[in-house]
């Protein structure tokens, strides 16, 4: 729905003699999915430099369960270190400007924007505010909320695992964990600069992660990839269920391995640095930067046709806390989206 300069104002002039009420997920401490409790509060206004989004579609990600959690530890230093610095979670949206602040001139209202911040921006509610100078843009049109929301988070650190290293078209590079929102964005941006890839994935994926182009595909239930006589010139664990050790035997010389996990015992920061100096396989332990230039550059893939989201399931805001245990059971699929049906008042 298409909101008018007209409607805005009437929205303002509404808001001026009535405090204006939303639903949001609230959690005022770190803890599990059952600390998420459903609640009306006041709609936030925009100031100078920011819009108010009337959301329509988030994801539960794995961003949002260390969110939620604390956990890592190191995540409080971002989010608050006693209590969640905001009692709304969400760090990804997909929605709709309904009003600008006076010095707002990137957007305008109407337009459908999408937004990720790995530290958290209160998405998980029905409206928010964000500024116009923060990650936030206008996404591809032939994407409906729903992609768009599922286009954020995994993709920017799939994207992050990418550009660490030199990929060389004849190359032959592994996926680990190639059904979640990383693993199929990584296999998709690889497939279409003509690397052979291999993917690992559960029997009942096999055709799904076939028909993103994966060369190979590992089924984990059935057989233990790292007992494979092939060599890769990349390892990309994308779940962090497997170790350098272990995939070390797989590397071509001067190969990488790469996870998006800390790795038992937190060994993967340590064996970046420590396989720096010494050795000709690498470990590589990279942190996501620049959140911009990851959305710009998904939207430039969008448009040629070279990413489609992968979604798994739908939860409506009610039932979040399930989406959430969900996400934990380390089962899902791509992304699990968050569906909301605003209605503008």
């Amino acid at each position: 729905m298409n909101i008018t300069e007209a409607d805005q104002s009437t929205v303002r002039e509404s808001n001026k003699n009535q405090v204006v009420k939303m639903r949001a997920a609230i959690r005022r401490r770190y803890g599990s999915p059952g600390t998420l409790q459903i609640e009306e509060v006041e709609r936030p206004v925009p100031k100078e430099s920011e819009v108010l989004i009337s959301v329509r579609a988030t994801t539960v990600n794995r961003t949002d369960y260390a969110i939620l959690t604390g956990q890592p530890f190191i995540m409080r230093f971002f989010t608050g270190l006693l209590q969640p610095s905001s009692p709304i979670p969400g760090s990804d949206f997909a929605g709709e400007v309904i009003e600008i602040g006076s010095s707002v001139s990137r957007f305008k209202v109407g337009d459908r924007v999408w937004g990720f911040n790995d530290e958290g921006l209160a998405s998980q509610a029905e409206f928010m505010c964000y500024s116009q100078e923060e990650n936030i843009a206008i996404f591809p049109e032939s994407l409906t909320f729903e992609q768009a929301a599922a286009s954020l988070e995994g993709v920017h650190y799939g994207l992050n695992f990418l550009n660490k290293v030199q990929i060389k078209a004849g190359q032959k590079v592994l996926v680990n964990g190639a059904t979640g929102a990383i693993g199929s964005a990584i296999l998709q941006f690889l497939v279409h600069q003509d690397i052979e890839v291999d993917a690992v994935c559960g029997g009942e994926n096999l055709d799904l992660i076939k028909g993103l182009g994966a060369a190979h595909v590992f089924n984990y239930e059935k057989e233990d990839f790292t007992q494979s006589e092939k060599v890769y010139n990349h390892i990309f664990d994308a779940v962090g269920k497997s170790t350098f050790g272990k995939c070390k035997p797989m590397l071509k010389e001067g190969g990488t391995y790469i996870s998006s996990e800390l790795g038992p015992y937190a060994q993967n920061p340590f064996l970046a640095l420590y396989t720096k100096f010494f050795g000709k396989k690498k470990v590589l332990f990279p942190l996501p930067t620049d959140i911009k230039e990851s959305m710009a550059h998904i939207s430039k893939l969008v448009l040629a046709g070279k990413f489609q989201p992968v979604i798994d399931r739908y939860y409506p805001l009610d039932e979040i806390a399930a989406a959430y245990q969900y996400v934990n059971t380390g089962q899902k699929i791509g992304n699990v989206v968050i569906r909301y049906q605003n209605q503008v008042s």
